[in-house]
């Protein structure tokens, strides 16, 4: 299960990803917003795309102007391990060394393959789930508790 979401400074953005999605054939939910709504607030869209991952056991894809609003609203949610992507290197080693659930990605700064390239990479890494990995992220669950 993907999950998408965005605010007024992501909407565009979140709209270009879901149509290369689609393309792809790859499945997704979209949790907002629905409309392009200047007064809408990223904590409210964080919070049900990061209770939904958590839910479903699956992966999010989060957008907003620079990304750290959203990504700090995100990993308020237990479980949740959220990170602003930049580069393709960087968001495979998140995804293998970190588990990381959700994907935030900075509108203001991101074009639209570089997102499609990121959301790819972010899709077909996996979390290494062994020695040093998993012993961190134990850590990381632990500190939530």
């Amino acid at each position: 299960m993907l999950c998408l979401g965005a605010d007024h400074r992501g909407f565009k953005l979140k709209e270009k990803l879901k149509e290369w999605l689609g393309s792809k054939k790859i499945a997704f939910t979209d949790l907002g917003a629905e409309k392009l709504n200047a007064d809408d607030d990223y904590p409210d869209i964080a919070k049900k795309v990061a209770e939904k991952v958590i839910s479903e056991k699956g992966k999010g894809v989060l957008f907003c102007g620079s990304g750290g609003g959203i990504c700090i609203a995100a990993n308020k949610v237990k479980g949740i391990r959220a990170a602003i992507g930049f580069n393709p290197q960087q968001v495979k080693k998140m995804v293998e060394d970190d588990d990381l659930n959700i994907l935030c990605l900075a509108a203001d700064y991101t074009r639209k393959f570089k997102a499609f390239q990121l959301v790819k990479i972010f899709l077909n890494s996996k979390f290494k789930n062994k020695g040093k990995y998993k012993r961190r992220v134990d850590k990381v669950i632990e500190m939530e508790r």
